[in-house]
């Protein structure tokens, strides 16, 4: 059982004592904080299907009529779709109710401030003092906040999608795109199938009922993928579409059944946006290189932020990036807001697709080929993380081929490859992500710091 409270927010496993999951009290505490925080008299409260997300709902909800707020409950509904309906709303702030990528046991309470961003990481550091302090004060009986539903976002979020300059919706109808989609049992079943529809695009859902009970490990990784790659191979289809529980990440695989490349989501997006708007590129520190490359190609400038959404954001408006985004399949498009947005980058790519009028493997073989490798280690209450990550730096601390950076864990980058060593903001492991251009060497890399890490544990 876990409690993780970080830059992505308050995420942990349902049950538990108190403390150590999120439960109930915790699920109180923190709401409160995040209330007393943001001040004004307008939160919106949205969450993805996971099976304890009407309790957390509930929670969520109850407090902040008890705090005296306005409730904006959107429902079912993304990420990206909760972010854009605080703006939308004119609202104060916003609670998204998902663990992202987490399995069916974990949810977490995302933090958002009146643009629809999320907190940096100085007013989460805010949040969790209040919290710490329990000093709560509560709305009096005739000072009760109250809840409105709105069920129109879904359709709001979509319109702005369609409204985009370079959503190119005559290509993609001309097109006739035909795509299958592993929605994972949650709300991208709900929205993308109204997104396939209005885009004129013929579209099969694996994994569409929105029960929250995933069918897969909901990380959309090329290993859990199995069921939409075989589905592909079969034929009949243009383009396969993955996403996460809470729609903000995306992966496509090709009419051949071979993946695109989760890392090549941005990429190829990134080059689409810049054909037309030339202009800087962000991505995070365990990102590929490739971005790098194209934005280069193009003339425009690549510039590398730590991991976590905000912080890509927060060095996007510092460059004036005109697109950016995570290397995990996160497209962030400030034409739209600045959020990893699925939908966005769905509607980009096919717009691509549709210009070049070439199949998704042709497409990928256009871009630089580099292999990224992406390990794993489980903390230990005993792992000293600070320890490991000074270890690591004196190891390639007088190699004149290595580049140190340690603004996020420690990233070495070397002339053709580098390697990044981190502590998850999600969950409790340090990540180890290595590229390289053969998928050996980048494997080889990695598993040389984790080496490290294991005779240090």
């Amino acid at each position: 059982m876990a409690l993780i409270k970080s830059i992505s927010g308050i995420r942990g496993t349902i049950g538990g004592h108190t403390g150590d999951t999120l439960n109930p009290l915790d699920i109180v505490k923190f709401t409160t904080a995040y209330a007393t925080f943001i001040g004004g008299h307008k939160i919106v409260v949205g969450r993805d299907g996971r099976i304890s997300g009407p309790m957390v709902r509930d929670i969520v909800c109850g407090t902040l009529v008890g705090m005296g707020y306005e409730v904006i409950d959107i429902g079912l509904a993304t990420t990206p779709t909760t972010e854009l309906a605080v703006r939308m709303h004119q609202a104060d702030g916003g609670i998204i109710i998902t663990a992202s990528h987490n399995p069916r046991q974990w949810n977490a309470l995302k933090l958002l401030n009146r643009e629809g961003e999320f907190l940096t990481a100085a007013d989460g550091a805010q949040v969790l003092a209040i919290a710490e302090k329990e000093d709560f004060d509560y709305a009096e009986v005739d000072k009760l906040g109250h809840i409105v539903c709105d069920d129109t976002m879904n359709q709001r979020h979509i319109q702005s999608v369609l409204n985009l300059k370079l959503t190119d919706l005559e290509a993609i109808k001309k097109a006739k795109f035909r795509v299958c989609a592993d929605t994972i049992n949650s709300v991208g079943g709900i929205i993308l199938p109204e997104l396939f529809s209005q885009l004129g695009v013929q579209f099969d859902i694996l994994n569409g009922t929105c029960t929250g009970d995933f069918a897969h490990n909901p990380e959309p990784l090329e290993k859990n993928l199995g069921g939409i790659m075989e589905q592909m191979r079969k034929g009949g289809y243009d383009l396969g579409i993955v996403v996460d529980p809470d729609v903000d990440r995306l992966a496509f695989i090709c009419e051949d059944g071979t993946m695109f490349g989760e890392e090549y989501t941005l990429v190829s997006v990134a080059d689409y946006v810049l054909s037309h708007t030339p202009g800087n590129t962000v991505s995070n520190l365990s990102s590929t290189r490739a971005l790098r490359d194209v934005t280069e190609k193009h003339g425009g400038c690549y510039a590398a932020a730590a991991v976590g959404e905000v912080n890509v954001t927060t060095k996007m408006k510092e460059v004036g990036a005109v697109i950016g985004g995570e290397g995990n399949g996160g497209v962030i498009y400030p034409e739209s807001h600045y959020g990893r947005d699925a939908l966005v980058g769905i509607a980009l790519f096919l717009s691509l697709l549709a210009q070049k009028g070439c199949k998704a493997s042709e497409l990928r073989r256009t871009y630089p080929d580099y292999q990224i490798a992406k390990n794993r280690i489980d903390l230990t209450p005993d792992t000293d993380v600070d320890a490991i990550l000074i270890k690591v730096k004196e190891m390639f601390s007088n190699d004149p081929e290595a580049t140190v950076n340690d603004i996020d864990g420690v990233k070495i980058d070397f002339p053709t490859k580098w390697v990044h060593l981190r502590k998850s903001n999600t969950e409790p492991i340090i990540r180890v992500y290595s590229e390289a251009q053969t998928i050996n060497e980048a494997d080889q890399l990695g598993k040389k710091l984790m080496q490290v890490v294991y005779d240090m544990q």
